[in-house]
């Protein structure tokens, strides 16, 4: 078996794994008789589960109709969060005393172990991030020497913080492809060519830049924007006139976070923390946020201009 069959095979078995946290936050669901929307609820983590273990295996046209369905669930607000034990504020509090700043090494060792993965090994970046969690979980219960039966119970807790917007990075990316497939990076430069003039390097590197953050915020996923907004004005209007390639498209990509630190459709960084600190405001994380992506923007147009060209 070699590298890329290896990473396939793996891949598969982290959706499974997925899959089945989603089948058990199904049940758990199932199970809350006091919530008021359990039936819409539980069958949206049953389509996700049959979705992330079998997706690969059922025609595309099953799954799309299954996405239809929890659009309808979503539209309808048949997706909502149940009945969650209560944490004792007390017993946490110890806790949290007695282990100090160790409760950070699963966290960071995420990020460790990816890069010493992705960087030593031929697996892919998404390989590589699963790796690195399964060992951040197994660090986990070292540490705090938890039981089983709480990774299913917070897992449940995680998930049905995160509701529907669980399927949004998934969406998103297959919007990307959609865009680009249906020609919008073309018509996108078609409009820009009628507004900015063509041949200026500055002109050109503030709108990629821009282009990436705004589009971004619309999309919630940078990856998704970025083959859009390159067709359309990274290659007439910065890459024709002289710009390097390898410099200006990683700038452009990371003028796309910036529009990411700007908008709820980048749900696993905007929303989820908010839900998950129970804010009031949803949009409290973007609002700390935004003065700093906009000074980020700024900075990106300038290191695009002076190193790009």
């Amino acid at each position: 078996m070699d590298i890329a069959q290896l990473s396939n095979l793996l891949l598969e078995i982290f959706y499974i794994i997925i899959g089945l946290f989603m089948g058990i936050t199904m049940v758990f669901t199932i199970k809350d008789t006091n919530h008021k929307t359990r039936i819409g609820t539980a069958l949206f983590w049953g389509i996700l589960a049959v979705i992330f273990i079998l997706g690969n295996y059922i025609p595309s046209t099953i799954v799309g109709l299954l996405v239809v369905v929890i659009a309808i669930l979503s539209a309808t607000k048949q997706i909502n969060i149940g009945t969650l034990k209560q944490l004792d504020e007390t017993f946490a509090n110890i806790k949290a005393e007695k282990l100090g700043l160790k409760i950070f090494i699963p966290s960071l060792s995420i990020a460790i172990i990816a890069m010493l993965v992705a960087t030593f090994t031929g697996f892919p970046g998404t390989v590589a991030i699963g790796i690195s969690a399964l060992c951040a979980l197994a660090l986990t219960f070292i540490i705090t020497k938890a039981k089983p039966k709480e990774l299913l119970a917070d897992s449940n807790r995680t998930f049905q913080s995160v509701g529907s917007f669980a399927i949004l990075p998934q969406l998103l990316a297959s919007l990307g492809v959609l865009f680009t497939t249906a020609g919008v990076g073309d018509k996108i430069a078609s409009i820009i060519s009628n507004v900015i003039p063509t041949g200026n390097a500055l002109i050109g590197v503030a709108t990629y830049c821009i282009g990436m953050a705004l589009f971004t915020s619309i999309m919630g996923n940078a990856f998704a924007a970025f083959a859009v907004i390159t067709v359309g004005i990274g290659v007439p209007f910065v890459f024709s006139i002289g710009g390097d390639p390898l410099i200006c498209g990683t700038l452009a990509l990371t003028a796309g976070y910036c529009g990411t630190l700007l908008t709820p459709m980048a749900a696993n960084f905007n929303m989820l923390p908010a839900v998950l600190l129970e804010m009031k405001d949803k949009n409290a994380v973007i609002k700390v946020q935004a003065p700093f992506a906009l000074i980020l923007l700024a900075v990106h147009i300038f290191l695009m201009y002076s190193l790009g060209f």
